[in-house]
């Protein structure tokens, strides 16, 4: 008994100082936790500050925009979404839907070529050994530190070679190339298809054709998810390529429709003010986009479960 006295009483001292150890460091991480989340508040309150902005702005009128009583951040008296719906509608001919159709047609076009591209190329890349692969891999890298807006100008004049300037075709065809994807898709690729895998297949008589199709493509779905999306996006946001290779008003993408409104209203008095037309046209051209990424989130999802299971 006695014994048991003696450790029960020096244990709880122990325990006690244990605890009082324990405590400075718990105090510590709370600190260090209350901080992160109010820095991660932070930045969701700079990223939706100019999303909000765009949706307040859209709903009011052209004089609103500049002496509304609401404030730049928040809604006036009148509600006018609507009206700025119809009106964009009607001004000159309901041109927008055109250009906003335009986008479609290039983003959807070039995304689905751009990845179909980097996915075969990405793949060729991890799986195949053949030579001069790390120079032109390499190549391709270095391909990537080249800005886009470098190559507008001998882009034009080989397209103009070719008689392609003021068609679709100048949008398209050189949004069709994707350093980056190529690059991401291989990376992807040598982590996740297995080479024993394939060689399994390959073993059982499977066609290479085949087991790209039915092994490689259904563990590559994140990643060629992701290509698509950056490939639509760049696609849909390159304005200078745009700006540059088409000049009939109906090819036009919303990017370069908006920014052409964009110059008749700064003409002062002698051009038309349209400001909410446009503030109401760039809102309407960003919704595919974020409909895009709210509906393949899954996909990326399913791809992380995956490879925690590997």
């Amino acid at each position: 008994m006695a014994e048991l006295q003696t450790m029960g009483g020096t244990a709880a001292p122990q325990t006690t100082n244990t605890a009082r150890r324990r405590q400075p460091r718990r105090q510590a991480q709370g600190g260090a936790r209350v901080g992160s989340h109010l820095f991660l508040v932070a930045l969701v309150l700079y990223f939706i500050t100019p999303l909000w902005w765009l949706v307040v702005a859209s709903t009011k009128t052209n004089s609103g925009l500049f002496t509304g009583s609401g404030g730049p951040l928040w809604f006036n008296s009148e509600f006018n979404l609507l009206q700025n719906l119809a009106d964009l509608t009607r001004y000159q001919g309901g041109i927008y839907w055109t250009w906003l159709g335009n986008s479609f047609l290039y983003a959807l076009t070039a995304g689905v070529g751009a990845t179909l591209f980097a996915v075969l190329a990405g793949y060729g890349f991890a799986k195949y050994n053949f030579r001069g692969r790390n120079f032109s891999f390499a190549l391709l890298l270095g391909s990537v530190m080249v800005p886009l807006t470098a190559l507008v100008i001998p882009t034009f004049v080989l397209l103009a070679e070719f008689q392609l300037v003021d068609t679709r075709w100048a949008i398209i065809l050189p949004s069709l190339l994707s350093p980056l994807g190529v690059y991401l898709i291989r990376v992807y690729a040598q982590d996740v298809v297995p080479s024993e895998l394939l060689d399994a297949g390959r073993v059982d008589g499977a066609g290479e054709l085949r087991l790209f199709v039915q092994v490689a493509l259904p563990l590559l779905r994140p990643a060629i998810v992701t290509v698509l999306l950056l490939s639509v996006v760049a696609t849909w946001n390159n304005f200078f390529l745009a700006l540059a290779m088409v000049r009939s008003p109906n090819l036009l993408p919303v990017t370069v429709g908006l920014d052409s409104w964009q110059a008749l209203s700064n003409a002062g008095a002698g051009g038309e003010q349209v400001w909410n037309l446009i503030v109401t046209g760039a809102l309407v051209s960003i919704l595919p986009l974020i409909i895009a990424f709210l509906s393949l989130q899954r996909y990326w999802q399913g791809g992380l479960s995956l490879g925690s299971l590997k």
